[in-house]
């Protein structure tokens, strides 16, 4: 009997706090091998924190993290091996060239010279950048240094692809442009993309929505889910009215345990 095999992603119960505010409060998430999850968010909603929980670079207090099956506490190397990063903020080097960028992530990973820079050069093709090799990256436009980075996360080979809002200040058609590329990537080469973003009109139809919400999970599944639970007719409004509903009970819980404080107080008062 065959073993099934284990999810691309998985999160279960993970917190993580900075100080005493709680960051995220049991996340629990899956992703499945070749498929396109859209992790939806306002800014500051935890996304990004998440990010740096699967990728190690901070240590989640709580729960556990898995990548194609491989613990990240416990098999850190194994893990990362699996997974490439994009990161919200830009991370090249300016002022070397993009083939250069690449060449140099590849030594980082073991690839002797001539095969980093033949590793690099497939990727600038696919990413439609090969005329640009040479160039600085300084002298590219937004959406070629995001191409970059993307063709830099997958020169080591990794099965699971995270981007952290890697359309953030790109004009629509760079943001399309690179939208295209990565849904490509999923029916080309089979790989698992989790996409954060806090522009709802990144999200297309068919893919699987997670909405973090204040370090929370609010929603997890497809586009008519979430649409059904919530009664709206689009997926904006559907947000809107889960990040209302999820504000008011926090709210009317805030109340009440003021009250109970309060009148703990008044009752020790009476008491002496």
């Amino acid at each position: 009997m065959s073993v099934p095999a284990p999810p691309a992603l998985s999160i279960a119960g993970v917190g993580h706090a900075f100080g005493d505010r709680p960051a995220l409060v049991d996340v629990s998430l899956e992703l499945a091998a070749g498929s396109f999850t859209a992790l939806l968010g306002q800014n500051g909603a935890g996304k990004s924190t998440l990010f740096a929980l699967i990728t190690r670079l901070y240590d989640n207090v709580s729960g556990e993290i898995r990548v194609f099956g491989h613990d990240v506490r416990r098999a850190p190397s194994a893990a990362l091996r699996q997974m490439g990063v994009v990161f919200q903020s830009r991370t090249l080097d300016a002022d070397l060239s993009a083939l250069q960028n690449l060449t140099y992530h590849g030594a980082l990973h073991g690839y002797r010279s001539g095969a980093a820079k033949a590793r690099a050069m497939d990727l600038l093709r696919m990413v439609g950048l090969a005329h640009k090799a040479h160039d600085k990256v300084r002298a590219l436009s937004g959406g070629q240094a995001r191409r970059v980075e993307i063709a830099r996360a997958l020169l080591h080979g990794p099965r699971l692809l995270l981007l952290d809002e890697a359309t953030v200040g790109l004009d629509m058609e760079a943001r399309e442009s690179i939208i295209a590329l990565v849904r490509d990537l999923v029916a080309r080469e089979g790989l698992c993309i989790l996409w954060a973003t806090h522009l709802i009109d990144e999200i297309a139809p068919t893919d699987r929505i997670v909405v973090l919400h204040r370090g929370r999970v609010l929603f997890g599944g497809g586009h008519n889910d979430l649409l059904a639970r919530t009664g709206a007719a689009t997926i904006r409004d559907a947000f809107t009215a889960l990040i209302r509903a999820a504000d008011a009970a926090s709210a009317g819980g805030k109340r009440q345990q003021e009250g109970r404080q309060e009148e703990t107080r008044q009752e020790e008062e009476r008491h002496g």
